[in-house]
C-alpha cells in the first residue's frame, strides 16, 4: 500500500515538473515575438517596495521597452566587456568563467578561514592577532553567470542558492539559447535588468543616470552603467562619486573595442 502510494507521488511529482517545463517552453517561444511586459524579478521588487516603503505609491517605476537598434553600441559593447566578453561565442554557459570564478571563490574562503580568530581550549579569549580578531565578513564570492543565465534567473527564478534551482536554470538556458537568438535574448536583458530600485532597462537607467534616451549614451557613460549592474542598488547614489566606480569604467571602456555584439 505504502509503495502504491509513493509511486503514484513520484509520478504525480515527475508530471508537475514536466508541466512547469512545457509552461517554460511555450513563455520562451511567445518571447520570439511578444516582448515579455515584465520579469519574476520585476514583480517580486515591485511588491517589496509595495509592502515595505511608507508611502509606495509615491515611489517612481521606471521601465520603458525600447527595440534593439535604439539602444546605444556603445552600452551594448560596455555591457558585454564587463559581464560576459564570450557572449557571441558560448551556448549560454561559460564554463571557464565558472571554473575561475569557483576557484578564486575557494581562496577567498581559504583566506577567511585563516584570519578567523583562533580560540584557546582553556578559555574563550582570542589568541590571535587584534587585526585578525575584527576580520568577521564572510568571504566575498564572484558569480560566473553569463548573461543569458541571468536572463533565465530574472525571468522565472527566485534569488535562493540551491542545486535544484540552478538546475532548473540550466534548463531555462538550453530553452533560450536554442529558441532564441543571441541579439532577442540581449535585447529582453537590456529592457528588465535592474540599475537601481525600480529602475528596469536601458532606457529607464539612461534617462533617470543621465537624462537622456538609452540611444544617446557615450562611450564612458555606458561604462558607468555597466560596471554598476553587479551592485545597481548600492550603486545608484554613488555613480557620479565613487572613485571604484569610475576606475572600473575606465578599464570597461579599455575593453570595449575587442568586444563582439550580436
Amino acid at each position: 500500500m505504502i509503495k502504491k502510494i509513493l509511486i503514484r507521488f513520484s509520478v504525480l511529482v515527475l508530471m508537475g515538473v514536466l508541466a512547469l517545463q512545457v509552461f517554460f517552453l511555450a513563455r520562451i517561444l511567445m518571447m520570439r515575438w511578444i516582448a515579455p511586459e515584465s520579469t519574476g524579478f520585476e514583480r517580486s521588487s515591485a511588491y517589496q517596495i509595495a509592502t515595505t516603503k511608507p508611502q509606495p505609491w509615491a515611489f517612481g517605476w521606471r521601465q520603458t521597452w525600447v527595440p534593439y537598434e535604439q539602444i546605444s553600441q556603445n552600452l551594448k559593447r560596455a555591457i558585454i566587456a564587463s559581464e560576459d566578453a564570450s557572449f557571441t561565442d558560448h551556448d549560454g554557459v561559460d564554463w571557464a568563467a565558472i571554473e575561475k570564478a569557483w576557484d578564486k571563490n575557494k581562496k577567498a574562503e581559504k583566506q577567511a578561514e585563516k584570519n578567523k580568530p583562533k580560540f584557546s581550549l582553556f578559555g574563550k579569549k582570542p589568541v590571535a592577532k587584534p587585526a585578525q580578531a575584527t576580520q568577521t565578513k564572510a568571504p566575498k564570492t564572484v558569480g560566473g553567470s553569463t548573461i543569458t543565465q541571468q536572463l533565465a534567473k530574472n525571468l522565472f527564478l527566485s534569488g535562493e542558492r540551491t542545486y535544484l534551482r540552478k538546475a532548473q536554470e540550466y534548463v531555462l538556458v538550453v530553452m533560450l539559447e536554442t529558441l532564441l537568438s543571441k541579439e532577442r535574448i540581449f535585447e529582453i536583458y537590456l529592457n528588465h535588468v535592474e540599475w537601481g530600485e525600480g529602475v528596469f532597462g536601458a532606457e529607464a537607467a539612461s534617462q533617470y543616470y543621465f537624462r537622456k534616451s538609452a540611444a544617446k549614451l557615450d562611450a564612458y557613460q555606458a561604462s558607468l552603467l555597466a560596471v554598476m549592474l553587479p551592485r545597481p542598488k548600492y550603486f545608484e547614489r554613488r555613480i557620479h562619486t565613487s572613485e571604484y566606480l569610475q576606475h572600473q569604467a575606465g578599464t570597461v571602456q579599455a575593453r570595449m573595442g575587442g568586444v563582439d555584439i550580436p
